[in-house]
């Protein structure tokens, strides 16, 4: 593994530790080079609430690999927690840094409605 992927994954692990001390569903973001998905999980990380990536139907077809795609995916995942019954999260960037497609789908979560 190299040493970026291996500084990226002892973030995570440090905001993880964090959140389960919270006890709170967390928003979990994962992205790659052409795909981002989301996840609202549950804060015993035994069940996933809600999900929303770009390789949804809706999604297919379109360019899935940027900051447009992303802020899609954070207005759908507000969407499908507001059906689970979520309005509170912790955001759980997985290491990556707040920037472009990580922040785009956090801003379209907050203006959907989650709280965090």
């Amino acid at each position: 593994m190299n040493v970026k992927k291996q500084a990226r994954l002892r973030r995570a692990r440090k905001t993880r530790a964090k959140i389960s001390q919270l006890s709170v569903n967390r928003l979990c973001v994962f992205r790659t080079p052409r795909h981002i998905y989301a996840q609202i999980i549950s804060p015993s990380g035994a069940e996933i609430l809600a999900s929303a990536s770009t390789l949804d139907k809706s999604l297919r077809g379109t360019v899935t690999g940027n900051v447009a795609a992303a802020t899609i995916i954070g207005g759908m995942i507000a969407e499908r927690a507001k059906a689970a019954g979520v309005s509170k999260v912790a955001f759980d960037r997985a290491g990556y840094n707040y920037h472009g497609r990580v922040k785009a789908l956090a801003e379209a979560a907050r203006e959907g409605g989650l709280e965090f």
